[in-house]
């Protein structure tokens, strides 16, 4: 029925009533009426079609309506994200009662010639608040709730009898019950602790998220039957590379170590590569609990005092972690690449694989730089070959347009109750480069032989940047005075890279390579091969990472489906053309929230490090401009606000040139100028800092 009033509605293209829907599926019985009464008032209810206030129903697409996700800012106002749209302002007025992540249908109210909206709210679809976060207290045996997420403008009432034993100053998880415009009743469904106790503030923050951080009780039973160490028969039909020397490079603290790696120089000239990444489709079965579980959380989850892990420690730091001196089963891709960092030949199978040794990058730089490190000297000259044949492959992806937006990462130290002592830039040195290099060209050349199968598959896709987004961009830099060269303004990787080449000595450079980076499309999963726009890569893939990410353990389940138990029937086929659309889908889901609460959390941990320092000076760089005031980046990434009402003058905001112009002395303040603050304000609960300017440098 439903599919049948989808198709009476674009037939006419136009909002029908009741009776005009009737007429138009020629109806016979009273059954069928009242099918179609029900699937009506369901299809409304879901989002998919408009009941007006005239009791007529439409399409969306037939209406100035448009469907969409609200995301609320602190202040009040709002912008509703509608899918491959431009994101509609809501101004604080037009919000009408809606909340935060509400499936809302909104009016467009006003369109600009630059292609911004704004509109009003005229129904809230679906509320999508089934939870909330805060501190508890209470009144007169009532409890009420200090909300942790501050753009939810909500009241909550917790019962007597529904607070679960919390008291005053506990951090609780609330389960809505019922909620009336901005007046909410639940009951209290987990105690997080006290909100002064180390860690609770994190879990509050993954709470929110509704990241999983503990295994289900089916999971861990699963564990038992998972062995400690591989046995003979785990190794038949394997290709033994236990006496190849081969080894892993991580950071000082990781545990979860999924890749080793190994080179050799052939006769002719050209380099054997080999990439070894843990097979932990071999443990994780399709379908059974623990699978079940690394699908629902999707990624591991790194944070600045621990790690959420995708799979249990039993699997992630003990049979699946490649560690050193023990027999490890992996899935090899050895390739042959030759002077010009091409893959000429490749084979990629089932291994069984031994590592000399867990490297750090640390260590390996200073190799790498000339150094004699104990305990290193056996390998010194592989790990120079090692960097000989990642350059050649780095110079290829750069000929080809790889886009590098040299963006610094921000490392937050904590002592052991969770309390941030430092914060540096994390290192990156030849190391680092050098293992992403190799895991790009596996990456690569795994996606591009299943794509040429023409079998489902699932890849890493960066689609092309908005031809709108780089033109502003374009117009911004021409603003700061720089004539940018008529060669690189095309959207091609080749013209990116071009570009960020220009602006590479220019003083704004590390904002405006960051403010490019946000103009850029977001990254995503998907069941077709589009592209990597940002490697400028024709086909791409994640498998190196199984046991953190879910497409990784996805790709080494085809892997082992199609190569090695030659397994491309109609039904198989079938199944994965169908479970390939939820597994990206879900994937690409999981991982926004996962950023989203690291980024979150460092927020919190830079503001509580900064409530420190408060009345002390900093040197730092304006990283954007907005019409409240401009925001300030110190040189260890932490950034606050100086607000536009504690400049002294009267300053305007010029939009076009991002500037804050001072209306009487003509003084401003632009992106990339460079600037003394003082710290005058932070606040770990609002995750705010505010600066005040001393003087411009």
């Amino acid at each position: 029925m439903k599919e049948r009033i989808l198709e009476a509605l674009k037939s006419v293209h136009r909002a029908l009533r009741y009776e005009e829907i009737d007429s138009l599926l020629n109806l016979k019985t009273i059954e069928e009426t009242k099918e179609m009464s029900e699937t009506l008032q369901q299809m409304e209810k879901d989002g998919d079609i408009y009941h007006s206030n005239k009791d007529k129903y439409m399409l969306y697409s037939d209406s100035n309506l448009r469907k969409g996700t609200l995301t609320v800012n602190k202040k009040g106002f709002g912008f509703v994200i509608v899918p491959g749209e431009e994101d509609i302002f809501i101004p604080i007025d037009n919000i009408n009662n809606a909340i935060d992540n509400d499936l809302v249908a909104v009016e467009i109210t006003e369109s600009k010639e630059d292609g911004r909206r704004e509109g009003r709210i005229v129904q809230v679809i679906k509320r999508n608040l089934s939870t909330v976060i805060g501190e508890i207290y209470f009144k007169k045996g009532i409890g009420h709730l200090i909300l942790d997420d501050k753009k939810l403008k909500l009241d909550v009432e917790i019962p007597k009898k529904k607070n679960n034993g919390a008291v005053d100053g506990h951090k609780v998880v609330v389960e809505i019950e019922s909620i009336n415009k901005n007046k909410c009743v639940g009951k209290v469904i987990k105690i997080l602790g006290h909100k002064n106790d180390p860690g609770v503030d994190i879990l509050s923050i993954v709470e929110k998220y509704k990241i999983k951080y503990e295994f289900d009780k089916e999971v861990i039973q699963q564990l038992d039957s998972i062995p400690e160490e591989i046995c003979e028969e785990d190794k038949v039909g394997r290709r033994d590379l236990t006496n190849e020397m081969i080894f892993t490079i991580d950071g000082d603290d990781t545990k979860d170590i999924d890749d080793a790696i190994s080179v050799q120089k052939l006769e002719n000239g050209n380099y054997k590569l080999g990439v070894h990444i843990a097979d932990v489709s071999y443990y994780v079965k399709e379908g059974s609990p623990l699978d079940t579980e690394a699908m629902e959380r999707g990624t591991s989850v790194y944070l600045v005092d621990r790690v959420i892990p995708m799979l249990p420690h039993k699997l992630s730091n003990g049979i699946c972690s490649l560690n050193p001196d023990v027999e490890r089963l992996a899935i090899s891709c050895v390739m042959e690449i030759d002077k010009n960092g091409k893959t000429v030949d490749y084979e990629i199978f089932e291994s069984v694989i031994k590592s000399r040794i867990q490297m750090t990058y640390k260590k390996v730089n200073k190799v790498l730089n000339g150094e004699v490190v104990e305990g290193y000297e056996p390998y010194a000259s592989t790990l120079l070959l090692m960097k000989e044949l990642a350059d050649i492959i780095r110079k290829h992806k750069n000929e080809r347009g790889y886009i590098d937006f040299d963006t610094d990462e921000a490392k937050i130290l904590v002592d052991e109750n969770c309390v941030p002592t430092e914060i540096v830039l994390r290192d990156r040195g030849a190391g680092e480069n050098l293992i992403e290099d190799f895991m790009i060209q596996a990456n690569e050349c795994v996606a591009t032989h299943i794509f040429y199968m023409e079998l489902p598959f699932i890849y890493r896709v960066h689609e092309y940047p908005k031809e709108d987004k780089i033109k502003s961009f374009l117009t911004f830099v021409s603003s700061l005075g720089y004539v940018v060269p008529s060669n690189i303004k095309d959207l091609s990787p080749k013209s990116m890279q071009k570009l960020l080449a220009f602006l590479k000595d220019k003083k704004e450079y590390k904002v405006l390579s960051s403010l490019l980076l946000r103009n850029m499309q977001k990254a995503v999963y998907l069941p077709q091969n589009l592209g990597h726009y940002g490697l400028a890569s024709k086909c791409y893939t994640h498998f190196t990472s199984p046991i953190r990410r879910y497409p990784d353990t996805t790709v080494h389940r085809l892997l082992r489906t199609y190569l090695f138990n030659h397994d491309m029937s109609s039904p198989t086929v079938k199944h994965w053309e169908e479970k390939l659309i939820y597994v990206a889908d879900h994937s690409s889901s999981t991982e926004r929230a996962s950023v989203d609460c690291e980024r979150e959390v460092e927020d919190m941990k830079m503001a509580e490090y900064m409530e420190k320092h408060i009345g002390e000076t900093f040197k730092g760089m304006i990283s954007s401009v907005t019409n409240f005031g401009m925001f300030i980046q110190l040189d260890n990434l932490v950034e606050g606000l100086v607000k536009i009402n504690e400049l002294d003058g009267f300053y305007n905001y010029d939009e076009d040139s991002q500037m804050l112009i001072d209306e009487h002395t003509h003084n401003m303040y632009r992106l990339g100028d460079k600037v003394v603050v003082k710290v005058v304000g932070a606040s770990k609960e609002e995750k705010t800092i505010d600066f005040e300017i001393v003087k411009k440098l």
